[in-house]
């Protein structure tokens, strides 16, 4: 059995992810049976169907025309303001896993259903009851789980409104982009905790603004507001609060206009670029990534459509 959804953001959203007969479906089957015998009243279904309907704590949504090709990863632990258990991490890479496999798609937008919170980093309730090799297995696998969606060839956007701290915010750095209302938060503030961020922000956050800013904000673990994470490049754009996710729908559809092969091969040269240890290997990955485009069927139909001053429908061949 799969969920279906109409998202308040527009369209309908199809999620991919089953319903499987879990503890929540026991709860149905028991509310059901304690209305005791013949139909139950309306009052004990209603609470049955809020209860069924409790989302999973990562869902993907595809969109509908007319924005197909956009994929929204949503987050939804309302309980803990996202914060990131060994269940949703599991998730996040069941999600994926499931993109990767997907050729449909062409961008994904990571969001938040909880008002207020992006995600407020990693559940350290659930980590206070972690022996130590716990607690070095879980930074492990997030680290990884991170590595993995950022290597994901499609573009990825972070619709950030609310609070995006520790892990939060290292998901969001693991993105191409990042979008932030004004009401947006972000830091990493570990060093509080005496540790260090664990899942790729000691790496990743020098990358985008550069070492020694990057150092400030790891070493006093001081938050920042969108528009100073604008001014120091860690975030794209900052949009009044609440119209984050349309800023970045918007970034969307000029990114599913241009031919599929040749995103995911700008974004493989620019990543694997940042890499190399010189300009000339950096010059060599794209001259690799530009080889893989000229016999393909989107780079003959990009200049057919030139010439004949049309708009170019690509294929993705």
């Amino acid at each position: 059995m799969y969920l279906g959804c109409i998202s308040p953001h527009g369209p309908e959203r199809i999620s991919v992810f089953p319903i499987r007969p879990t503890s929540r479906m026991r709860s149905l089957r028991c509310l059901l049976a304690a209305s005791g015998r013949g139909a139950p009243s309306t009052r004990t279904f209603a609470r049955a169907l809020r209860i069924l309907a409790r989302p999973e704590p990562v869902s993907l949504h595809k969109l509908s025309e007319p924005d197909c090709g956009i994929v929204e990863l949503r987050l939804e632990r309302p309980e803990v303001k996202n914060a990131i258990n060994w269940e949703t991490m599991r998730m996040l890479l069941g999600a994926v896993e499931k993109l990767e496999a997907d050729e449909t798609v062409k961008v994904v937008l990571v969001t938040s259903s909880v008002p207020g919170a992006f995600c407020a980093g990693a559940d350290l309730k659930e980590r206070k009851l972690m022996s130590s090799s716990g607690v070095r297995e879980y930074a492990n696998s997030l680290r990884s789980t991170f590595s993995a969606f950022e290597a994901l060839p499609i573009s990825t956007i972070a619709v950030i409104e609310g609070a995006a701290l520790g892990g939060g915010l290292e998901l969001a750095l693991s993105c191409d982009l990042r979008i932030c209302g004004e009401d947006a938060t972000l830091g990493l503030p570990e060093t509080g905790l005496a540790i260090i961020p664990g899942a790729g922000g000691t790496q990743r956050l020098p990358r985008i603004v550069g070492r020694s800013r990057a150092k400030e904000i790891i070493f006093t673990g001081r938050r920042c507001n969108a528009s100073e994470a604008v001014m120091m490049g860690l975030a794209n754009y900052c949009v009044p609060a609440g119209e984050a996710y349309e800023k970045a729908l918007e970034l969307a559809h000029e990114i599913t206009q241009k031919g599929p092969l040749g995103i995911r091969m700008a974004k493989k040269a620019i990543d694997q670029g940042m890499q190399a240890a010189d300009m000339p290997s950096a010059l060599a990955v794209e001259g690799e990534c530009y080889e893989q485009l000229l016999n393909t069927e989107d780079r003959l139909e990009g200049l057919a459509a030139f010439a004949e001053r049309r708009k170019p429908v690509y294929s993705g061949k």
